[in-house]
């Protein structure tokens, strides 16, 4: 059985509600994982989603920030929600695929929106930096503890950890997301619990990955100044199964885009 899992940043899901319904019938996902929903969950859009044929849906939102949402065309049994330094702001949902998946039956799917940390690289100073590195610290000591079993993680992990995950590795040394202090507690946490990240996997460095332009440059395609922030990783049981990664990066060209363009995952299971 072929099972596909995308992962998108969609900046405001009321807002582009309109490019979730044609990402979702254009590219089928069975799961699509969405984050910064920015929704209270009073008002999410759940009619429209269930009506382009995703009928189970769980989510997690607040008001203008953060959120965070599972799609799929499968049961999703045990929704659950964590919450990282002592807040409860909408950054982590997780849910078990029922047993109409198949073949994908118990595989567990993680969704997470890493903050994004501001733009002063330090601690003292930045207050939104040192929640993301103790986000990521958290998640490291979470890493550790995770049962045993076949997992999907997914999400904007807001850090673009190695080398050729950027547009210019040097330039970006000091700019938040691809600080070595930021890089090192990903690739820590990720290897300590033993996530394969697929798109590596699959396309090694040197080969350049991007999932994010930001809307200050004029010109994003010409430009071509990108990160790779979105990431799909794997418990170590499933990487036998991964066929392929896909960004899909011509929907930061569609009309009123999110900065972060859609990541699909993948796997014969």
């Amino acid at each position: 059985m072929r099972l596909t899992v995308s992962t998108w940043n969609i900046n405001s899901v009321r807002l582009r509600i309109d490019s979730v319904l044609r990402f979702l019938a254009e590219s089928r996902p069975d799961v699509l994982c969405l984050q910064e929903t920015k929704c209270p969950d009073e008002v999410f859009p759940l009619k429209a989603l269930k009506g382009s044929g995703y009928e189970h849906v769980v989510f997690a939102g607040q008001k203008g920030y953060n959120g965070v949402a599972i799609l799929s065309r499968f049961p999703l049994l045990d929704p659950a929600v964590m919450g990282f330094c002592e807040r409860a702001d909408a950054r982590h949902i997780s849910a078990v695929l029922g047993k109409e998946a198949g073949p994908a039956a118990g595989i567990v799917l993680h969704d997470f929106y890493v903050p994004a940390g501001g733009d002063v690289p330090d601690r003292g100073l930045n207050p939104k930096f040192a929640h993301k590195l103790d986000f990521l610290q958290e998640l490291r000591a979470w890493g550790g503890k995770r049962a045993a079993g076949p997992a999907i993680l997914v999400g904007d992990l807001n850090v673009a950890p190695l080398e050729h995950d950027v547009w210019s590795h040097k330039q970006l040394l000091d700019v938040v997301s691809h600080t070595p202090v930021e890089t090192e507690a990903l690739e820590t946490l990720r290897g300590e619990a033993g996530w394969i990240d697929t798109a590596r996997l699959l396309t090694p460095e040197p080969e350049k990955i991007y999932t994010w332009w930001s809307y200050r440059s004029p010109n994003w395609e010409l430009a071509n100044k990108g990160r790779r922030l979105d990431h799909a990783w794997v418990s170590p049981d499933l990487a036998g199964t991964v066929r392929g990664v896909t960004v899909s990066r011509e929907t930061r060209g569609w009309e009123r885009p999110s900065d972060h363009v859609p990541v699909t995952l993948a796997l014969e299971v």
